[in-house]
C-alpha cells in the first residue's frame, strides 16, 4: 500500500479496520481499512464500484458491516443505527442534503431536535421559534454562511445557500466528525468557493471532516490527507502535499502497487 500519511504517533479519532460488507454474493468492501484524525479533513476517493459510499454509511451507522472493527477514541464501538453515531458526535451531509424544502433554515437545522417552550406551553408542545432562529443565526455567523434572509423557506434558496445551511446542521450537532458527500456538484464557482471555506472553517474548530468528492483539483486544495479505495480496499494513504492528481489516479486505477503485494 503506498503511504506517506499523518504521525504515526497520532491515534486516530474515528478508525475502520478490515471491514467487510456483503450484499447478497457481491462483495462491496473486502477488508477496508479508513482512519481520521481530530481536526483534519481526509478525503476519500475512488473509482466508482470503489466501496466508498458502502464504507461511509457503515462509519456513520447507517449499515451494518458483517467484518471487521470500528474504533471510536481508540475503543471499539458498535454503530447499530445513525443515532449511534450521532450520540458520539458524528453527523454526515449527503448529496441530496436532506432538507425539508418548505421549511425555513432554522427549522431544518432543528428538525427532530426542536426546542420547546419553557413551561405550561412547553408540555403542550409549543416550539420556541425565537431560540431556534437565534442559535441558527450565531452557527451561520460563525461559519460565515451569509442569507439574507433566515425566515425564508429552503426552496427559495440558492445551491450554495442549500449547502451552508446542510452544513451548518452537521456542525451544530457534530462535535466529532463530519462526513460530507460530494458537497460542491452542481455548484457554481463562487459557491464552491464558499463551501471550501466552510470546510476549513469546521477543520480549524476541532472537527474532523471527511470529504467524499471525485474533484480532484478540489482535494487537493481542501484535504490534509487522502485515503484511496479501490475494489473494496484501501490502497493508498497520502499527504496532499505530497502527491498529484497523477498519482492519486494511480492508486484508483491500480497502477499503484495495493495493500499486500509487494
Amino acid at each position: 500500500m503506498t503511504e506517506r500519511a499523518a504521525d504515526a504517533g497520532s491515534a486516530p479519532l474515528l478508525e475502520a479496520r478490515a471491514i467487510v460488507k456483503r450484499f447478497g454474493h457481491v462483495t462491496a468492501l473486502g477488508g477496508a481499512d479508513f482512519s481520521v484524525q481530530a481536526g483534519e479533513v481526509v478525503a476519500l476517493v475512488g473509482d466508482n464500484g470503489a466501496g466508498k459510499s458502502t464504507l461511509v454509511k457503515i462509519l456513520a451507522g447507517a449499515l451494518h458491516p458483517d467484518g471487521g472493527e470500528l474504533l471510536f477514541d481508540g475503543r471499539p464501538v458498535e454503530l447499530t443505527s445513525p443515532l449511534d453515531a450521532r450520540a458520539l458526535g458524528i453527523e454526515t451531509v449527503y448529496q441530496d442534503l436532506a432538507l425539508a424544502h418548505d421549511l425555513d433554515p432554522a427549522s431544518n437545522v432543528f428538525l427532530g431536535r426542536e426546542v420547546l417552550r419553557g413551561g405550561i406551553l412547553g408540555r403542550l408542545g409549543v416550539l420556541d421559534r425565537k431560540a431556534m432562529r437565534a442559535r441558527t443565526a450565531e452557527a451561520f455567523e460563525r461559519l460565515g454562511v451569509g442569507l439574507r434572509s433566515t425566515s425564508n423557506p429552503v426552496v427559495m434558496l440558492s445551491g450554495g445557500q442549500r449547502q451552508g445551511v446542510a452544513v451548518s446542521r452537521a456542525v451544530m450537532w457534530a462535535s466529532k466528525v463530519i462526513f460530507m458527500d460530494e458537497p460542491t456538484a452542481a455548484l457554481g464557482v463562487v459557491q464552491t468557493r464558499a463551501v471550501l471555506d466552510l470546510i476549513r472553517r469546521v477543520r480549524d474548530s476541532g472537527c474532523a471532516v471527511v470529504l467524499i468528492s471525485h474533484n480532484m483539483p478540489e482535494v487537493l486544495e481542501v484535504a490534509d490527507r487522502i485515503e484511496v479505495l479501490r475494489l473494496g480496499r484501501r490502497v493508498a494513504r497520502l499527504r496532499t502535499s505530497e502527491t498529484s492528481i497523477e498519482e492519486i489516479v494511480g492508486a484508483m486505477t491500480g497502477a499503484l502497487v495495493p495493500e499486500g503485494r509487494s
